[in-house]
């Protein structure tokens, strides 16, 4: 098969030369790398990515296709990430759920793709450069005109990515998590939790391992007032995962202020960005971020290890928030924060994605802990 060139330019001069697949045309984002082995339908649509072109380190994608459940967005209709990089694509999957491609689920998402480059190197460079802006185009392949285009792009630190994929309207959710050989069931009875989750991206397996959980959810807009939750009156408060730097999310850090307290309330990765400002800390931006399914993550107050999915590229440091959260989960790589919880107030977050099956599923048991939250606060 006949595949066009395709041309990826960072913005601090470096160019790379390949092949185009999935979708034709061009885009811009931040470039950052992922070193999950599989899994890469879950990252195509994770909302978290946007403004984001994935680099994969594993060099084989696409061997085992896409199929039409395995979707962390309740949004499918629109694309999530900017572009995707890979080592080499394959065309022909082997696998029982498949139902079609990753070139052809790329080009019907109008999702850029570039292969056949050297993604070891891209990976190094990213790590000892850091993240940066970075293009990829099939129909201008002229380095210094890419260029140009991609220092003139804003940074994602400058945009309101939340507000690009966050739901419209308020709606219920009531699917259970996959299991074999049912496929995904709703729960048989109502939950004895009614939580609001507010979406700033949120990923459809944290709404399954909810209901899992024993929660009636209702997934309400980004930017749906502290009065509005409050008039709900749930047990419980999820704030979601989403993309980009959460000091753009003022809207979220303002309602969570005026939630704190008020309620039982579990954020994960930007939720916990967000609940973090909210109680007067401060977020840094790391050089290259999170991203991918082996990050082991250590409980300081129970001494377990756990290995999470990741996918961040900011941090909140508790230290700024001061003596009124405790620090309860540190990232074993890097000791970057990666848990909180508050002395006083019925509050706990984590950066890590406890919803996310990389292989092992060490983490979701945090979802009991909501719960038991809820209970607690109830009687």
């Amino acid at each position: 098969m006949f595949m066009k060139k395709a041309c990826l330019v960072l913005e601090d001069g470096l160019v790379f030369t390949g092949r185009s697949f999935g979708a034709e045309g061009e885009t811009i984002g931040e470039v950052v790398f992922n070193t999950s082995m599989t899994g890469y339908q879950e990252i195509l649509t994770d909302p978290s990515y946007k403004g984001q072109i994935v680099t994969m380190t594993y060099t084989q994608m696409g061997n085992y296709g896409v199929n039409g459940e395995d979707i962390e967005s309740a949004d499918d209709s629109s694309k999530k990430l900017e572009g995707f990089i890979v080592k080499e694509s394959f065309d022909h999957y082997s696998n029982w759920r498949a139902g079609n491609s990753l070139n052809a689920y790329l080009e019907k998402k109008g999702i850029v793709g570039i292969q056949g480059i050297d993604t070891r190197m891209l990976t190094r460079h990213i790590r000892n450069k850091g993240a940066q802006m970075a293009i990829i185009s099939t129909v201008d392949l002229e380095p210094e005109n890419l260029l140009s285009k991609v220092r003139s792009a804003p940074g994602i630190s400058s945009l309101d990515l939340v507000g690009k994929v966050t739901t419209g309207e308020r709606y219920n959710w009531n699917g259970r998590i996959w299991k074999w050989p049912e496929g995904y069931k709703q729960p048989s009875k109502p939950g004895t939790w009614n939580v609001v989750a507010y979406d700033f991206g949120i990923k459809l397996n944290i709404l399954r391992l909810l209901v899992e959980a024993g929660c009636n959810v209702t997934v309400v807009p980004a930017k749906t007032s502290a009065e509005e939750i409050l008039e709900l009156n749930p047990d419980g408060i999820f704030f979601s995962n989403g993309p980009g730097d959460p000091q753009s999310v003022s809207y979220g850090v303002d309602n969570a202020a005026a939630l704190i307290g008020k309620k039982p309330i579990f954020g994960i990765c930007l939720g916990h960005q967000i609940l973090g400002l909210a109680l007067g800390g401060k977020s840094y931006k790391l050089k290259f971020g999170h991203h991918g399914g082996n990050h082991p993550v250590k409980d300081l107050e129970t001494g377990e290890i756990a290995i999470t999915s990741q996918n961040h590229n900011y941090c909140v440091s508790v230290d700024s928030i001061g003596d009124s959260v405790i620090m309860t989960h540190k990232n074993l790589y890097d000791d970057t924060e990666e848990g909180m919880r508050h002395r006083e107030y019925p509050l706990f977050s984590v950066q890590y994605h406890p919803e996310a099956g990389p292989g092992p599923n060490d983490s979701r048991d945090i979802f009991k802990k909501f719960t038991k939250m809820m209970e607690k606060k109830r009687y």
